[in-house]
């Protein structure tokens, strides 16, 4: 083994110096992780929440599929599956960069600008550029527009064509929600103006719930659910028990809905109010569902499983407008009020013969106005006057579009289906395939 003579050492130590310098000076250059930890945990919190919410597509689909009657189950599941595709699609095409940063406030913004990812392999030094990737944030902001047109889907079952209700899908997902989610989420003139909406009690549930009820007066009723005299004739839905398990999944990912509507894992204080989130989500819920067992066994002399169900989502969507400030016992009572204005108003539209087929409209909508409300007795810097005022700027907006373009689908395609064919079933009229088909049909 040859050994270096002392020349020999001293020389490859004047060679190695400066590497070592040039070595030293890299390690010191090389941000920290107190510098691109928040970038990487608000990055993560994004994909785990947006995980959660992309599986209430799932949830939404089970609930429908079971509160439907089983003619109609396989148009169900093929409208869900095909509304989150085409959002993922019109949100890329168009929504993300409509919605933000706020481009259409009182002005017509930049459409048809898809949305461009981050560099592959973005170095460390670079994470600057956002307090999260583009592509988490993009995708975290899309499984809410999908969640919108969800909404839509349950509401308007057993008696609409495919074709139109998936053009409405394009403009609602495209178009109607990205512009009036960016007057709050955006930057826009509500957000300016102080409304609150900490994860979508209106931005997201009211609007769609305004597009459904939209959808609900042009399409009219189901064929024999109303009679002459105004008594309503229920038709049971295919399978409780798979609507049940379509509640526990909303339920589960609605925990990615409010949670990772933080926007934020950087810090002790972001990860706390992350988990008081999860907390007060799941106590909203609990007391929804409980408090729609208790008010239908005294309504009716029986509890309603349907309602205790759609109890659990009204809660969900009653403190999702502000799941953070209150303590587990103002979730509660949120909550709770939630569950009867589901009881309520359930028969209410009846009275009025609108035929929700699921019950969206009282969970979505009305569960959403009252959320909306809600907030000003925890969130001291929101007023009962701006949060009226975002609630009736949504409701406006959105109802009006979704109306204008229900009669436009209407008049030019027709949106109904055939007598016939509601009365057989859409799956074999429309589509020419049965979820059930070695049972008879319901």
């Amino acid at each position: 083994m040859k050994r270096l003579t002392q020349t020999g050492l001293a020389a490859a130590a004047l060679i190695a110096l400066p590497q070592l310098g040039l070595a030293q000076e890299a390690e010191a250059a090389a941000p920290g992780f107190d510098e691109i930890g928040p970038y990487i945990m608000t990055t993560l919190l994004f994909c785990m929440a947006g995980f959660l919410v992309f599986f209430m597509a799932a949830g939404f689909a089970m609930l429908e599929g079971g509160l439907v009657r089983s003619k109609n189950v396989t148009m169900q599941m093929t409208k869900n599956i095909a509304l989150y595709s085409i959002a993922a699609i019109m949100y890329w095409f168009m929504g993300f960069n409509l919605m933000y940063p706020g481009d259409f406030n009182g002005y017509v913004g930049s459409f048809f600008s898809p949305t461009a990812l981050d560099p592959v392999g973005v170095a460390a030094a670079d994470a600057d550029l956002g307090y999260a990737s583009i592509g988490s944030d993009f995708f975290f902001q899309l499984v809410f527009v999908a969640a919108t047109a969800s909404i839509v889907s349950g509401a308007l079952a057993e008696r609409i064509k495919l074709w139109p209700f998936l053009a409405f899908v394009v403009l609602l997902t495209g178009v109607l929600y990205p512009i009036s989610g960016s007057w709050q989420w955006g930057g826009g003139w509500l957000s300016e103006a102080g409304f609150s909406d900490f994860a979508g009690s209106t931005v997201v549930h009211s609007v769609g719930g305004w597009a459904a009820l939209a959808g609900a007066i042009v399409l009219g009723p189901r064929l024999g659910k109303y009679d002459k005299d105004g008594k309503v004739h229920p038709m049971p839905g295919s399978n409780l028990a798979l609507a049940t398990l379509g509640t526990f999944i909303l339920w589960l990912g609605w925990f990615g809905f409010n949670g990772g509507s933080q926007l934020a894992m950087g810090t002790v204080g972001d990860v706390s109010d992350v988990s008081r989130i999860f907390a007060n989500t799941n106590m909203a819920a609990a007391a929804g569902a409980v408090t729609a067992l208790i008010l239908t066994q005294v309504m009716y002399k029986k509890p309603d499983l349907t309602m205790v169900l759609n109890g659990a989502l009204a809660g969900l969507v009653s403190i999702t407008a502000e799941p953070l400030a209150p303590t587990l016992f103002g979730s509660l009572w949120i909550g709770a009020i939630g569950g009867v204005i589901v009881v309520l108003t359930v028969p209410l539209l009846d009275k009025l013969k609108i035929d929700d087929v699921v019950g969206a409209i009282p969970v979505h909508l009305f569960a959403g106005i009252w959320g909306t409300i809600a907030v000003v007795f925890y969130n001291g810097d929101a007023s009962l006057g701006t949060q009226l005022l975002g609630i009736a700027a949504y409701g406006v907006f959105t109802f009006i579009g979704s109306i204008v373009v229900w009669f436009i689908l209407k008049a030019v395609f027709g949106i109904r289906v055939d007598e016939e064919t509601e009365i057989n079933g859409l799956d074999m009229g429309e589509l020419g395939m049965e979820a059930y088909p070695e049972f008879s049909k319901g």
